[in-house]
């Protein structure tokens, strides 16, 4: 998609701080991070969101929730605890329309988030 600013990362168009990639999946920090760490990880196809990619390909969402998982013990925050976040449509809060999943902690987290 030409006008999209995860696609634009992934193409290397627009800068960011990796901090996983393979053929697949790309994961970056957060510009506006919400606790000391918040990690984005976006399959580099571009899927516009959660239910387009289970339809067009399944497997990417479970790849994702592997790198999310291995991300969360390299970066510490397997030991107390993360919250792995997606949100769906403008209403469920999603900004840009490339599939993502936030990886979130190294604070406690609250319900509802906060």
């Amino acid at each position: 998609m030409a006008d999209c600013l995860f696609c634009g990362i992934v193409k290397g168009e627009i800068p960011s701080e990796k901090v996983y990639e393979d053929d697949r999946v790309l994961a970056f920090k957060d510009i506006n991070p919400v606790a000391p760490v918040h990690v984005l990880l976006i399959p580099k196809e571009h899927h516009s969101d959660v239910i387009e990619a289970a339809d067009r390909d399944p497997a990417v969402l479970g790849h994702l929730f592997t790198v999310a998982s291995k991300l969360a013990k390299e970066l510490g925050l397997s030991e107390k605890g993360f919250r792995v976040v997606n949100n769906y449509g403008k209403e469920g809060g999603q900004t840009v329309f490339h599939l993502h999943f936030h990886l979130i902690g190294g604070r406690q987290l609250t319900w509802p988030p906060g």
